[in-house]
Parts: C-alpha cells; sequence; structure tokens
C-alpha cells in the first residue's frame, strides 16, 4: 500500500489536468489506484486530454447545467451567503465524482490513449485542491 496527497492549483471554474503528477508519482507496481478530493465544491473526472474544447465544452455545459445562484432560474437555492458560485458548486461536485478508481499495471495506469486525470473546479476563483491517491498493490 502507497499513499500520497497532491496539491492541485487550479484557475478558477473548469478542468486541471494532474495526470503527469500521478504517473511520476506511481511506484513500478500492479494494482488498483483510488484518488479522492478532499473538497466539496469540485469534482474528479477522467475525461480527453487530446482537444483543449472538449474542456471548454464540458465547463460551458456545467455551467449553462448549474447556473449561478443570481440566475433568476436558481432563486429557490437558500445557501447563497458564500457568493452566487458556492452552491451551483455543491451540486456539480454532487453530479460528478468525487473518487476514481484505475488499474495500475507495471507502474503504469490502464487509461486510454487520449484520457487524462482532473481536477473539476466548480467555483469562480482558483483554488488549491488536494487528491488523496492510494494505490493499493498486488501481493
Amino acid at each position: 500500500m502507497t499513499q500520497t496527497v497532491f496539491t492541485i492549483q487550479t484557475r478558477g471554474p473548469g478542468l486541471t489536468e494532474f495526470t503527469d503528477q500521478v504517473a511520476a508519482w506511481l511506484p513500478p507496481k500492479s494494482g488498483l489506484l483510488t484518488l479522492f478530493i478532499r473538497h466539496t465544491s469540485a469534482s474528479l473526472l477522467i475525461q480527453e486530454n487530446a482537444d483543449p474544447e472538449v474542456r471548454t465544452d464540458l465547463t460551458a455545459f456545467l455551467h449553462r447545467l448549474v447556473p449561478p445562484t443570481t440566475d433568476p432560474s436558481m432563486r429557490y437555492l437558500t445557501h447563497t451567503y458564500e457568493g452566487p458560485d458556492d452552491m451551483p458548486g455543491h451540486i456539480k461536485a454532487m453530479l460528478l465524482p468525487t473518487s476514481l478508481q484505475i488499474p495500475v499495471t507495471a507502474g503504469r495506469m490502464a487509461l486510454g490513449t487520449w484520457q487524462g486525470l482532473y481536477v473539476v473546479e466548480h467555483r469562480d476563483r482558483p483554488h488549491s485542491r488536494e487528491v488523496v491517491a492510494h494505490l493499493a498493490a498486488d501481493g
């Protein structure tokens, strides 16, 4: 068993890739990697890492799906004192995963050719996000 914490600096809403940091940390073992984000207004995602337009479109979709509390469609929300992006951030985190499991073979994640690991920031400003990584190695 091996464990660490990655600190990921986000730039505000959107996807921040951290695949390379995890790949560099993995020991030359096989097993199951679990990633867990320690926040309630951010998520984890495995998504395409070739075309940046994918990340742009996903961010735009999430904003359209769950707009800020200043949008008239969100006037029913009561948790608004932390800013118009806070409660929508919690809703987005409820819809997207906060943990991921990835098979690891001989120290390499079994990701597809175009797959990358991302922190999805749901708040309007940059944040420092912690992702706990746990590798349960075989044998």
